[in-house]
């Protein structure tokens, strides 16, 4: 492949400054307008606060955690904490404050970067109860506080001290096996578990997609997804930067449409969610055009469906109306995302195959994959080589996949964590028998592509690749004696929903003591004060969650669930896949714009 890739973060990182040496290395918006950073700025910077870090005492296995939006400083941060031996604990922006304290208290992080003032006002109400937590670092310079640090004085000091230390011999007594971060996982009946991933975890996925993926330093990466999600650290951070690709960061998730045209990426990171949304969008767009454009465009979409399906072998006549469907329909699609585009990767949550079939259809690629954090986190890929719809590709060179008795995807390779922080009982299960066990149901197809059906966890995935522990919350919300029962749902859909079933017993007696006619169960159910009670129930749980987590809409059952209608387990444990499937017209309707199910977000 030509690439030559290294065994820790640091190491990469050094080699790449020196192979490439780029001017271009970054680019970030600086006054509305992009500007590009070069390797040596960024290894002045990133050398000058390693020196720093190490001087506050901050090194080997100390934890630092990083709260931050998605930018370049998070980059640099990253890069300085690997390079002094200590070990990044990313935490999701989006995250209040109260889970927030439970990562900083369980990682015993020593110091925290922060963003902004918005991220900082978090971490000072629950500062007090963190005896650990000795520095506070804050990126933006407008935000003064007492007991804080802020980036550009600790690399001022930092480039002092750069002078006399010998920053490489600081990298290079970091080994493979090392911890480089530990990433809290969603668990899915508790708090969150600490995934911990060595140098040489990261390493040999980004060696591994090398093989599969040809990159070079002709190519420019869009990066939005947040840097603390595995995914878009490992593919679009280091495997980018072990390749001489140019990193360009957009300035948020809305501002994705315009970015891609400033930037004119050739390969781009994403979830599921934000093609669904460039979908709605274009399909929205042609729905107002004149019917003659309307039937143009979906002629050369299924000219597009056909030209895939037929492989290698399309034929002269479908290759003519490739050409034309691209030269009316298609080369406008590829304008929309910067006309450079090679691929988009896919990962965090499954791809529904009418998106799938609709982009590759029009020419513009998505690579849909599949992993987990703990696989750091490339399990299996579509490549240009390999590439078939409606599966996650084959596994990567050097992962063994193989599916146990019971369907469940079980995983080996260098590319699995070391462990789970603190948690032997659950390291022991998650590894027995030397394979890790991914908690998703799935095959290997004829030809090896990996097939994922089900789920034998509960864990939620979002369309937006967020994961959403149901039980904690629904435990949050069965707390109110109004609600018997309370069912998450939401994977693969754009938000988190909940079916309730109310405790009759007390919502009747409430009915009665408010004036309201009980009547029967779903005349009461849907009476609008009845969704009013239940509404400020949500409300009061929703005021704790992340925002992805967050309930954003409901229906109320008018019956209870039980052994003899088959929602209960004999142990009266919900049999949510029957649940869902009995209810689903009322999910749907949930999730249909406009609906009076919909709760205020």
């Amino acid at each position: 492949m030509g690439i030559t890739v290294h065994d820790t973060i640091p190491r990469q990182f050094l080699a790449s400054v020196e192979a490439y040496h780029r001017s271009d290395a970054f680019r970030h918006k600086v006054d509305g307008v992009y500007r590009d950073v070069s390797h040596g700025e960024v290894y002045a910077r990133v050398s000058a606060l390693a020196c720093a870090l190490k001087n506050l005492g901050i090194g080997q296995r100390d934890r630092v955690a990083l709260l931050s939006e998605n930018r370049l400083e998070w980059a640099v941060a990253d890069l300085a904490i690997l390079s002094c031996g200590a070990v990044n604990v990313p935490i999701y922006a989006t995250l209040p404050a109260n889970q927030i304290e439970y990562m900083l208290r369980d990682s015993e992080a020593r110091a925290v970067f922060v963003s902004n003032a918005g991220q900082l006002a978090k971490i000072t109400s629950i500062r007090g109860r963190l005896p650990e937590l000795r520095h506070v670092i804050v990126f933006d310079a407008d935000t003064p506080e007492n007991n804080t640090l802020s980036l550009e004085s600790l690399i001022s000091d930092g480039r002092k001290l750069a002078a006399t230390a010998d920053f490489r011999a600081m990298v290079m007594a970091t080994q493979p096996s090392e911890w480089a971060s530990i990433i809290y996982t969603s668990g899915t009946t508790g708090d969150p578990k600490g995934a911990i991933l060595s140098h040489g975890n990261f390493m040999s996925n980004v060696r591994e997609s090398l093989r599969v993926f040809h990159l070079d330093t002709r190519d420019v990466c869009l990066s939005f997804l947040p840097l603390s999600h595995v995914f878009e650290r490992m593919a679009g951070f280091y495997t980018m930067m072990t390749a001489g690709v140019v990193i360009a960061y957009a300035e948020s998730i809305e501002s994705v449409p315009e970015n891609l045209r400033e930037v004119s990426p050739t390969v781009v990171c994403s979830v599921p969610r934000v093609y669904e949304k460039m979908y709605t969008r274009i399909v929205d767009t042609v729905a107002k055009s004149s019917p003659l454009r309307r039937a143009l465009f979906w002629w050369g979409i299924g000219v597009g469906k056909k030209y895939m399906a037929a492989g290698d072998n399309p034929g002269g006549w479908l290759r003519l109306q490739h050409r034309i469907a691209h030269a009316l329909v298609f080369k406008k699609l590829h304008a929309r995302v910067g006309g450079r585009l090679r691929f988009f990767i896919s990962g965090g949550a499954p791809l529904s195959r009418e998106i799938a079939e609709f982009f590759n259809g029009a020419g513009i690629r998505i690579m849909e994959g599949y992993g987990l954090t703990e696989t750091s986190p490339v399990v299996a890929l579509n490549t240009f080589d390999n590439f078939r719809l409606g599966t996650v590709g084959k596994p990567l060179p050097g992962v063994e996949v193989k599916i146990a008795d019971d369907g469940e995807v079980l995983v080996s390779g260098d590319n699995v964590m070391v462990g789970y922080f603190k948690k032997p009982k659950e390291t022991e299960e998650a590894m027995s028998g030397g394979w890790f066990h991914t908690g998703d149901i799935g095959h290997l197809d004829a030809d090896g592509y990996l097939v994922i059906t089900d789920r034998k966890k509960d864990l939620i995935a979002t369309a937006g690749g967020k994961k959403v522990a149901p039980q904690p919350i629904e435990a949050r919300l069965k707390k109110d004696p109004l609600i018997a029962e309370a069912i998450l749902v939401g994977d693969r859909r754009p938000f988190i929903v909940t079916l309730i079933v109310p405790n009759f017993e007390k919502l009747k007696a409430w009915a009665s003591s408010n004036g309201i006619a009980t009547g029967d169960a779903a005349t009461l159910v849907e009476a609008p004060a009845t969704r009013e009670v239940f509404q400020k129930i949500i409300d009061g749980v929703n005021a704790d969650l992340a925002q992805h987590e967050r309930i954003k809409g409901f229906t109320i059952l008018p019956a209870e669930l039980t052994i003899d209608n088959g929602h209960l387990t004999p142990t009266l444990k919900v049999r949510r896949r029957i649940v869902e499937k009995a209810y689903a017209r009322q999910i749907d309707d949930i999730y249909s714009p406009g609906t009076s199910a919909r709760a205020a977000s």
